[in-house]
């Protein structure tokens, strides 16, 4: 659905030093997929979907969106995408429905008047359809602004920020929908610096400054960076039973913090059964076993520098 090779974007400044914004970027998303493309700002998303919704030019390497090569089928690709800016513009004197019909009859919808009442009831808009949009809140905004990327029922369909500063409910909403439209096989390219929305939302993740720095599920990024590590709960800790537990196969280290052991594994659902029995074996009363867990934002701040939050347990 999208596949890059080296695409580049560097800003030229007439006096002064040249600007890389996106550099050899490689991307291969699949059809019906989610993709969160996760960054801080000044990182290079938005002139990355920029380039790809054929919005800019890129200065080198090729681009193929919906199957259609980057400047050379611009018009194609425009047909196949649609696209949620960070800050959509509307014609805020107009009304919902006039502004959705206006952007229909742009993309040479059919029967404008059926597919502009499918999206506003699909989002809730309907009853205020003939208020102008200067009257809505910002979460009415967004959700108009979605209306207007899926009117004519593109392939592909890009979000820049889709949740930035809705309330809670709004957000849950698009949210929500989000989870619909990917539960109906669309292709989803989504930028976000909400990290549990894409922790939640996306197949995969792509972490992103200027260079495309790690790309893979949420779950296995986790693996890569922390490994995975069981918490095991006990009435209390004889260091004894360490060096028995240390001998097992596949136990790859072992910490103390206070009544708990913190064991690392690769394979805890093989390894677990085994790990409790030596323990009960030796005299251990175990309370509870859990998981640890880290957060989708644990790794993203370890990748982009900055402090670690703390992680969690399930």
């Amino acid at each position: 659905m999208i596949k890059t090779e080296n695409l580049t974007k560097i800003f030229k400044i007439k006096k002064g030093a040249d600007i890389p914004a996106v550099v050899e970027l490689n991307l291969d998303i699949q059809e019906g997929e989610v993709f969160g493309f996760l960054g801080p700002n000044g990182a290079g998303k938005t002139t990355t979907i920029r380039m790809l919704t054929t919005l800019i030019a890129p200065t080198t390497g090729t681009a193929r969106v919906c199957g259609y090569p980057l400047g050379e089928s611009n018009q194609d690709i425009r047909r196949n995408v649609g696209i949620l800016t960070e800050n959509p513009g509307m014609y805020e004197r107009l009304s919902a429905f006039k502004n959705l019909t206006i952007y229909a009859k742009l993309y040479d919808v059919e029967d404008v008047e059926s597919q502009v009442r499918k999206h506003l009831q699909m989002l809730g808009l309907w009853e205020r359809r003939d208020d102008p949009v200067g009257s809505f809140s910002k979460g009415m905004r967004q959700k108009l602004a979605i209306c207007r990327a899926l009117l004519h029922e593109p392939r592909l369909l890009f979000l820049d920020e889709p949740t930035s500063g809705l309330d809670p409910e709004a957000a849950l909403l698009v949210r929500s929908f989000i989870e619909e439209l990917r539960s109906q096989g669309r292709t989803i390219f989504m930028c976000t610096h909400n990290l549990n929305e894409a922790d939640r939302l996306c197949d995969r993740i792509g972490l992103f400054r200027t260079h495309l720095i790690e790309v893979d599920t949420s779950q296995n990024l986790r693996v890569k960076f922390f490994g995975r590590k069981v918490v095991i709960h006990l009435r209390k800790v004889d260091p004894a039973w360490l060096p028995q537990l240390q001998a097992l196969p596949g136990v790859q280290d072992i910490s103390q913090v206070e009544s708990k052991l913190v064991i690392t594994t690769e394979d805890p659902e093989n390894l677990n059964p085994r790990i409790i029995r030596t323990l009960v074996t030796a005299g251990a009363d175990v309370q509870f076993v859990g998981e640890l867990r880290h957060s989708l934002e644990e790794i993203y701040m370890q990748t982009m520098g900055e402090n670690q939050p703390e992680v969690t347990e399930s």
